[in-house]
C-alpha cells in the first residue's frame, strides 16, 4: 500500500471511527443512564424528556408529589400550617432541586429555602396558576426556576397557595454524570483514535526510517554485515529494499576489493618467486662464464642455451604478467576472422610437434573434422591457449616417457578440441577450481613446477569471450583431458 494512500485512511479514520465509536458509546450511556434515572426518581423517561427539552423531565419528578398534595389538601387543608408536614414535604422535594413554598393571604408563612425571596412579589396570585399545575410558570434572571401553584383554603376560610419550585441550572446528579462521562469519552476515544493511527503510521514511516539511519551509520562506520528488513511495499518499504541492495552490492564490492588485493598479492608473490629462479640461475651462468668456468667451447654453448631458455621463462612469465592485467579490465586486443580448423590446427600441431619433440614428449595430431570446417576466432589468442594448455601439461609431467595427444573433433554445431597427457593427474575435488585465478594444485612455492597460477583462468576466459566453453576431466595417476569447443562458421545464404 502506498504511503499517501495510508495518510489518507489515517486521516478519515481519525475523523470517521471516533465519530462512530462515540455515536455507540453515548447511546449506550444514555440507555444505561435513563435506566438510572426511572428506578432512583420512579418515573418512565425516555431520550426525548431529556434532549432536546430537558425542562419536560423536570415536570415528570414533581408530578407524583403533586398529586399528592391535591388529594391531600382536600382531606387536611390545615396539613400545611403543621411545621412537621412541610419538613417531610421539603426533603422529598430537595433530592430533586425542588423547594416548598406555602403562601396564607398574600402572606409567606413557609419556605423551605431562603434563597427565593426575591421570587416572592413575582409568585402568581391566588386563582392564577392554579390551571397551571400541571405544566407550571416559568421565570427567568440569574436562575431559571419552574413553579407550579396549588390554590386552596384553609378550614378558617383564608385563601391558601402551595408552590413547587423547581430550580433548572441544576440537574440531576445522573445527567451531569451523563455529561461528564461523554466528556471523558469524547476525550479518551480521541486519544485513543489517535494513538492506534499514530503507531501505525511510526510503524509505516517512522521504523524503516529509523531502520535506514542506523544503516546509513553502519555504513559509514564500515559495517556492511547487517539486514534491512522491509515489511511494507510502499515508498518507504521500496526505499529500504533499494537501500538493502545498495548495502549488498557494496558488501559485494568490498569483497571483491578484498579478493583483488589478495590475488594481486598472491599474483606478485608467485611472479616474484618465479621470476628469481630463473634469474639466479642466469647470474650463476654468467658468473660461470665470467670466472672461466666454461673453459670449452660446448660448456660455453650449454651455459649460453640455458641463460637463453632462463630468459624465455621470464619473457612468458612477463608476457602472462601483462596479459592478465588486460584480462583484468576486459581490454584484451581480439581479431577475430574465419579460419580453417584443419589448416589452423595442422599448423599448430607442427610447431608444437617441435617443442615437444627437443623435450622428448611423444607428441600425436588426429583430425576428425571436414577440411572445409570453419569458425570464427583470433588466431593469435588461440595459439595462447593451446600453448598455455600444453605448458600445464609438461609442468605437471611425472612420468618417464611423456605423451601429449591433441584431437579435433565434429560434434554437430561445434568442433571440439581434446588436449591429453599422461601426467600426474588431478584430484576429482579440485577440477571444478582449476580454471580459477591463482589456483594451484601445488600450492606450495617450493614446488618445482612453479607458475603463476593464471594460465588456465586464462585460457578460460579466451575461450568464453570466442563463445565457447571449456572443461576438465581427469584421473590421478593417468592424466587429465582438456576439452573445449568452438562454434562453427556458417553461412547464411538469402533467398
Amino acid at each position: 500500500m502506498k504511503l499517501r494512500t495510508k495518510l489518507w485512511i489515517s486521516f478519515g479514520c481519525i475523523i470517521v471511527v471516533p465519530i462512530i465509536l462515540l455515536i455507540v458509546f453515548a447511546n449506550l450511556l444514555v440507555i444505561y443512564q435513563l435506566n438510572v434515572i426511572n428506578e432512583t426518581y420512579n418515573i418512565e423517561s425516555t431520550i426525548e424528556d431529556i434532549f432536546p427539552n430537558p425542562t419536560r423531565l423536570f415536570n415528570r419528578l414533581t408530578g407524583e408529589i403533586q398529586k399528592t398534595i391535591q388529594l391531600e389538601i382536600e382531606q387536611d387543608p390545615d396539613m400545611f400550617q403543621r411545621q412537621e408536614t412541610l419538613e417531610e414535604l421539603s426533603d422529598q422535594l430537595k433530592s430533586q432541586n425542588t423547594s416548598l413554598v406555602v403562601r396564607k393571604n398574600n402572606q409567606i408563612i413557609y419556605s423551605s429555602s431562603d434563597d427565593l425571596t426575591e421570587l416572592y412579589d413575582k409568585l402568581p396570585l391566588y386563582g392564577e396558576g392554579n390551571n397551571e399545575v400541571l405544566n407550571g410558570r416559568y421565570f427567568g434572571g440569574k436562575e431559571t426556576r419552574l413553579v407550579k401553584a396549588q390554590d386552596f383554603e384553609f378550614s378558617d376560610g383564608a385563601k391558601g397557595t402551595v408552590f413547587i419550585i423547581t430550580s433548572l441550572n441544576s440537574w440531576i446528579p445522573e445527567l451531569k454524570t451523563m455529561v461528564i462521562q461523554l466528556v471523558v469519552a469524547v476525550i479518551f476515544i480521541l486519544i485513543l483514535t489517535a494513538a492506534i493511527f499514530s503507531y501505525w503510521i511510526y510503524h509505516s514511516v517512522l521504523r524503516p526510517l529509523n531502520q535506514l539511519k542506523d544503516a546509513t551509520k553502519n555504513i559509514k562506520d564500515g559495517n556492511l554485515d547487517f539486514v534491512i528488513e522491509a515489511d511494507e511495499r510502499d515508498e518507504i518499504g521500496q526505499l529500504c529494499i533499494g537501500f538493502e541492495e545498495m548495502r549488498q552490492r557494496l558488501k559485494e564490492s568490498a569483497e571483491e576489493k578484498l579478493q583483488f588485493d589478495a590475488d594481486n598479492k598472491e599474483l606478485i608473490s608467485n611472479i616474484s618467486h618465479d621470476l628469481k629462479t630463473p634469474i639466479t640461475a642466469i647470474k650463476g651462468y654468467v658468473e660461470g662464464i665470467m670466472d672461466g668456468v666454461a673453459d670449452t667451447p660446448q660448456k660455453m654453448d650449454r651455459y649460453i642455451h640455458t641463460i637463453y631458455n632462463k630468459a624465455n621463462d621470464m619473457d612468458r612469465l612477463i608476457n602472462e604478467l601483462t596479459f592478465y592485467s588486460k584480462i583484468d579490465t576486459n581490454r584484451i586486443p581480439y581479431t577475430f576472422s574465419k579460419i580453417n580448423v584443419a589448416d589452423y590446427f595442422g599448423d599448430c600441431a607442427e610447431e608444437v610437434g617441435m617443442d615437444l619433440e627437443a623435450k622428448n614428449i611423444l607428441f600425436s595430431y588426429y583430425n576428425y573434422c571436414d577440411e572445409s570446417v570453419m569458425v570464427i576466432a583470433d588466431a593469435e589468442q588461440m595459439k595462447r591457449v593451446i600453448n598455455n594448455i600444453i605448458s600445464n601439461s609438461i609442468k605437471y609431467m611425472d612420468k618417464p616417457q611423456g605423451k601429449i595427444n591433441i584431437r579435433i573433433k565434429d560434434v554437430g554445431d561445434f568442433i571440439q578440441v581434446e588436449i591429453e597427457d599422461n601426467g600426474k593427474g588431478i584430484a576429482q575435488k579440485e577440477i571444478p577450481y582449476i580454471f580459477d585465478r591463482f589456483y594451484r594444485t601445488d600450492s606450495s612455492r617450493n614446488s618445482a613446477q612453479g607458475g603463476s597460477g593464471i594460465g588456465l583462468s586464462i585460457v578460460k576466459k579466451i575461450i568464453e569471450d570466442h563463445g565457447g566453453k571449456i572443461w576438465a576431466s581427469s584421473k590421478e595417476g593417468t592424466g587429465t583431458v582438456m576439452n573445449f569447443v568452438l562454434r562453427k562458421y556458417q553461412e547464411v545464404h538469402n533467398e
